[in-house]
C-alpha cells in the first residue's frame, strides 16, 4: 500500500513537470503574439493543454503518444498552411510538436525534460539577440572558419588513428591533429576576444588562458595573428608570453599535486622564472598602450589552417628527432630523456620526474636539473614555433621574454 502511495505521488510530480513545461513555453509564446487574436497558433492554454496531452498519453501507451504527436504535427501543419502567407514561420508548430514530446518525457524523465523545456523558452526569448548576432555580428568567413573547427572535431578527429606510427613509433596521428585543432581553437578565441575586447586586452588575456592548454600552439597561434595584422603584434607577443607565464603556473599546480616536496624544491626557479616573464609581458603590454595600438575595425579570418598544418608538422620533426636520440643513445641519463622529451612538452617529463622523487628513487633536489633542463629545451621549441608562425619582426620580441625566462630560472636554481 504504501509503494502505491510512493508512486501515486511520483506520478502527481511528473504531471506537475509536465504542466510547469506547457506553462512555461506557453507564456513566452503568448508574450510573442502580436496585437490582433489570430496572429499566432498558438498560445498559453493551447501550449499548456500540449504538455498534458503528451503527458497523459505517455501514461496511457506509448503507441497513444506516437498518435497524438501526429495529430497534432497535422493540426500544426494545416494551421501553417493557412497561414503561410501572413506567418512563414515554422517557429511555434515545430515548438508545440516538441512540447507534446516533452509531455511525454516528462513521466519518465522529468529533470530532462524540464531542462529542455528551459533551452527551448531561451531560445525562443532570445529570438531578436541571436537573429541580430547571426546576421550583424557574425561574418561569412567566420561562419565558415567555425564550420572547419567543428568538422575537424567532430568529424576527423574520431578518424584519425589514436596510436605510434611512423620512424622510432615516434608519430600519434591523432595527437598532432589535436594540436592543430588547438591551434585553430586558440587563435579563434583571440579572433573573438579581438572582436569582444580589443587588440590590446583581447590577445593577452587570451594568451594566458591558452597557455594552460598548450603554451606551443599559443605561441603560434599568436604568431599567425601578428603576421595577418601587423597592427596587433605588440599585443600578440604579449599574448604568447603570458603563455609562457601560464606553463610556470601549470607546472606549480602539477608539482603541488604530484610531490610537494620537489615543488620546494623548485620554489626558487619557478617564482624568478614567472617574475621574469610576466615583467617582461608587462611592459610589451604597456608599450603596445603607450604606442597607441590601433584597434582593429573589420577582422578578417579567425585562422590559418595552412598554419596550424605547418606548426604541427614542425613538431612531429621534432618528436622523430627526439625519439631517433632516445634509440641512438638509450637511457644515457635522466637529464638527456627530460631534454629530449621536453622537445614536445614540459610537462610529460615534469610528471616523469616527479613521480620519482614522490616513490623515494629521486631526492627532491635532483629533481630540479631534470625539469629544468626540460622546460628550457621547451623553450628552444616555442622559439622555432615563434619563427615559423610569425615571422621574425614577432620572433626577435618573443624569444628575448623566452631566454629571460630560462636565465632567470638558472639563475635561482644556482643562487638558492
Amino acid at each position: 500500500m504504501e509503494n502505491l502511495v510512493i508512486l501515486d505521488n511520483i506520478l502527481w510530480l511528473n504531471l506537475a513537470v509536465a504542466l510547469g513545461i506547457g506553462l512555461l513555453i506557453g507564456t513566452e509564446r503568448e508574450r510573442s503574439k502580436g496585437p490582433a487574436p489570430d496572429t499566432m497558433l498558438a498560445g498559453i492554454r493551447t501550449f499548456t493543454i500540449a504538455a498534458l496531452l503528451g503527458a497523459v498519453s505517455t501514461l496511457v501507451s506509448f503507441w497513444l503518444l506516437v498518435v497524438a504527436v501526429m495529430c497534432v504535427t497535422v493540426f500544426a501543419a494545416l494551421a501553417y498552411q493557412a497561414r503561410v502567407k501572413e506567418h512563414p514561420g515554422l517557429t511555434t508548430e515545430m515548438t508545440l510538436v516538441f512540447t507534446v514530446i516533452l509531455g511525454g518525457l516528462a513521466m519518465s524523465a522529468p529533470s530532462l525534460a524540464a531542462s529542455l523545456a528551459v533551452t527551448s523558452a531561451i531560445l525562443l526569448a532570445a529570438k531578436e539577440p541571436i537573429h541580430g548576432f547571426v546576421r550583424g555580428t557574425v561574418t561569412k568567413e567566420e561562419l565558415n572558419d567555425f564550420l572547419i573547427l567543428a568538422a575537424a572535431t567532430l568529424i576527423v578527429l574520431p578518424l584519425v588513428p589514436n596510436e605510434f606510427i611512423g620512424p622510432f613509433s615516434a608519430i600519434n596521428p591523432r595527437n598532432l591533429w589535436l594540436i592543430v585543432i588547438l591551434v585553430m581553437f586558440i587563435s579563434a578565441l583571440g579572433h573573438l576576444a579581438l572582436r569582444l575586447l580589443g587588440g590590446r586586452i583581447g590577445l593577452p588575456l587570451v594568451g594566458l588562458v591558452s597557455g594552460f592548454i598548450s603554451s606551443i600552439a599559443t605561441v603560434g597561434a599568436m604568431g599567425e595573428r601578428a603576421k595577418e595584422t601587423p597592427e596587433l603584434i605588440g599585443a600578440a607577443v604579449s599574448g604568447a608570453l603570458f603563455s609562457c607565464l601560464s606553463t610556470i603556473l601549470q607546472l606549480t599546480l602539477l608539482l603541488a599535486a604530484i610531490h610537494p616536496a620537489t615543488l620546494r624544491a623548485m620554489s626558487a626557479p619557478l617564482v624568478f622564472g614567472g617574475i621574469s616573464i610576466a615583467i617582461y609581458g608587462l611592459i610589451i603590454t604597456i608599450s603596445c598602450f603607450h604606442k597607441n595600438c590601433p584597434e582593429m575595425g573589420q577582422l578578417s579570418r579567425s585562422f590559418s589552417v595552412k598554419t596550424a598544418l605547418t606548426l604541427s608538422a614542425v613538431i612531429a620533426v621534432v618528436l622523430i628527432a627526439s625519439a631517433a636520440l632516445n634509440a641512438w643513445f638509450g637511457q644515457a641519463g635522466l637529464v638527456f630523456v627530460s631534454g629530449v622529451a621536453g622537445l614536445a612538452d614540459v610537462h610529460a617529463p615534469t610528471i616523469s620526474v616527479a613521480t620519482l622523487a614522490a616513490t623515494g628513487n629521486l631526492s627532491p633536489a635532483d629533481a630540479v636539473i631534470p625539469i629544468l633542463v626540460a622546460f628550457s629545451v621547451n623553450a628552444l621549441s616555442k622559439a622555432v614555433a615563434a619563427v615559423v608562425s610569425g615571422g621574425k619582426a614577432f620572433a626577435s620580441q618573443v624569444i628575448p621574454g623566452l631566454l629571460i625566462q630560462v636565465s632567470a630560472t638558472w639563475l635561482a636554481w644556482w643562487l638558492f
